[in-house]
């Protein structure tokens, strides 16, 4: 059974850093791809990053220069450091076992983690 189980978000100011963790169960954050993504209230879903089975990452263009990903292979984590935070930044944050929604194709989502920046 796959399980992803996200935690870390909370209230955090403009410019501020937070870092999201994503534990995997049923899958292997080594093996697999691992996509972090977001939704803001009234807005889509959209990508934030992935990291696929070879190490290779992506970045949306909103976040480059701002948000890392990475994994520790031992802990079957995934996560997302975030920094220079700002308003539009706010959102529920998932992770899922891929890097796109394809039709057709199984993907599991964690639960959310709400990240909220504000002063």
């Amino acid at each position: 059974q796959v399980q992803l189980v996200e935690s870390g978000g909370g209230l955090v100011q403009p410019g501020g850093s937070l870092r999201l963790s994503c534990v995997a169960s049923g899958v292997t954050v080594d093996v697999d791809r691992i996509g972090w993504f977001r939704q803001a209230p009234g807005k889509e879903r959209e990508r934030v990053g992935c990291l696929n089975s070879v190490g290779s990452k992506y970045y949306a263009d909103f976040v480059k220069g701002r948000f890392t990903i990475s994994r520790d292979n031992a802990k079957n984590t995934v996560y997302l450091q975030m920094s220079s935070l700002n308003s539009e930044d706010t959102a529920v944050y998932y992770c899922a076992t891929a890097c796109a929604v394809v039709p057709g194709i199984p993907v599991w989502w964690g639960q959310g983690t709400q990240v909220t920046v504000s002063s």
